[in-house]
């Protein structure tokens, strides 16, 4: 045990500074306003049922005031019992009532800093700062949120957390026991706006679609929910009554409706689109029109990006980028750097961010063998004979010619998904390409890959074809080169990671 070291004599004592503890924030006030708020949305429609349903029984009425007022007493309990602090080590959060809850995550761990505000949030100045550390595998474990503070505040804690390396105080200055304020930075580098222009990739996103099924997914649990079971009623009265001509017209009204609400969904979604460099050494990106989201990458992170070509969109010539990096999943829309845009938008900004002369996704890639497009139809044909085959037997008349129907459209998926597969390799990135309805581009870097996994199936092996998967700390984690030849894939791997898979190979 080492002993404090001895003053000489005729020499004053160094004073001793004792470091306070940082100071214990709560949120905003406004959280009182902009909770109830944001809750009473999601809860409308319940109220809204329990008001004009019925026969004006009092018991809804007083349901109705029962739910706003238990909103308003749960808003002011988080309010009231949840602190956070930022200190040189961590950054801390405590909350709860009846059961406390206390997390703290490491300011080295973090990796993603998500500013959201909701339309609540907006009125009045208010921003949810998401706080990410990338450990997605434990739910709940991944960062932590506080919601709500100050747009001004939110976007000082953006820069302060990506801050790794903490400013030391000046000689001689007091410790005031707050994190210390980030320094003056220059202006951020824009690396892709939105453009209008972009417009036209809406419809082919099928997005309208999507909001339509959503839309009508809750509303038919709320009918279910009022003793109304329609899907289930439309779907028994189909059957009894079959009707190609009605089957028709409610396909051509479903894809007319999902046209029209395709292009306002857009701009709600990626309304000032904005990737920018930040001095920081981060990748930031920003959209939103009622619900305006701010995430921000640190670019050391990065380890390489999927351009995505969802079909449609693809017969248009476009595409979105995603990031593959640590800290963020590869479902979701944390990761997105390019909303559905021109192919060579979503390359360039591929350049631009990996900061590259050549967009590695260009590279010609190598073609699969020939026992890879037998395998490819085979999977994508092969299930719909069975359909039709079985509701030949089994079904009334009419159900047989819908799957018979999808065959050669199931034909042509088979050969698109072996005509999109390729792989490819230069100094600094694998390149793998896979699947059809979303033919998605990886370029990943090869000092990110960790290990490969490699899967033959009964089939596979038969065909002398394997799937090789690099397994990486990003992104999905791992990204596979499908349905490749033994000696192609095994070569591959040794080549992209020298070494690393080398032990275990055989010469023959």
């Amino acid at each position: 045990m080492s002993t404090p070291a001895e003053v000489p004599a005729g020499l004053p004592a160094a004073p001793e500074f004792t470091e306070p503890p940082a100071q214990w924030h709560r949120l905003h006030v406004r959280m009182l306003i902009v909770r109830p708020l944001n809750e009473g949305i999601a809860m409308l429609v319940p109220i809204l049922v329990l008001l004009f349903t019925g026969n004006g029984e009092k018991w809804r009425l007083i349901a109705s005031g029962a739910t706003v007022a238990v909103i308003l007493v749960v808003s002011y309990l988080i309010w009231r019992t949840t602190r956070y602090r930022i200190t040189d080590e961590q950054v801390e959060l405590h909350t709860g009532l009846l059961t406390r809850k206390q997390l703290a995550v490491p300011r080295d761990r973090i990796r993603t800093v998500d500013l959201t505000s909701k339309p609540g949030h907006r009125v009045f100045g208010l921003s949810a700062v998401r706080i990410g550390t990338g450990q997605q595998d434990v739910p709940g474990t991944d960062g932590l949120t506080l919601d709500a503070v100050t747009q001004e505040e939110a976007e000082r804690l953006r820069v302060l957390l990506l801050q790794k390396q903490v400013a030391p105080r000046p000689a001689g200055a007091e410790p005031t026991g707050e994190a210390p304020e980030e320094p003056a930075l220059p202006e951020s580098e824009v690396i892709s706006r939105l453009d209008l222009k972009w417009l036209k990739f809406a419809p082919l996103s099928l997005s309208g679609l999507v909001a339509i099924g959503a839309l009508f997914g809750v509303l038919s649990n709320y009918a279910d929910d009022l003793g109304l079971h329609p899907v289930q009623d439309l779907w028994e009265w189909l059957f009894e009554n079959p009707s190609f001509t009605l089957l028709g017209v409610f396909a051509v009204g479903l894809v007319v409706a999902g046209l029209v609400l395709s292009v306002p969904l857009y701009l709600v979604q990626f309304w000032n689109y904005r990737l920018t460099r930040e001095p920081d050494g981060t990748l930031r990106v920003q959209r939103g029109l009622l619900t305006t989201r701010s995430v921000s990458v640190e670019e050391q992170r990065l380890r390489g990006v999927d351009i995505q070509e969802p079909l449609l969109v693809r017969a248009g010539k476009g595409a979105k980028a995603v990031a593959v990096t640590t800290g963020l999943g590869a479902k979701g829309e944390s990761n997105l750097l390019l909303p559905p845009a021109p192919l060579s938008v979503a390359h360039q900004v591929a350049r631009d961010v990996l900061e590259v002369e050549d967009d590695p996704t260009t590279l010609e890639l190598r073609k699969h063998p020939f026992a890879a497009l037998r395998r490819s139809m085979f999977r994508h044909v092969v299930p719909w004979v069975v359909i039709a085959v079985g509701l030949a037997v089994w079904a009334p008349s009419w159900a047989w010619p819908i799957p018979a129907a999808i065959i050669p459209f199931a034909a042509l998926a088979g050969w698109d998904n072996y005509r999109s597969l390729g792989n490819a390799l230069d100094d600094r990135y694998l390149v793998t390409r896979n699947n059809s309805l979303v033919r998605s581009t990886v370029a990943l870097q090869r000092t990110g890959i960790i290990g490969w996994r490699i899967r033959r199936s009964f089939f596979q092996r038969r065909s002398g074809l394997m799937t090789i998967g690099a397994t990486t700390a990003a992104g999905a984690g791992i990204y596979h080169v499908t349905d490749v030849g033994e000696s192609d894939g095994l070569a591959l791997a040794d080549e992209a990671v020298p070494d690393l898979l080398r032990p275990f190979l055989v010469d023959e």
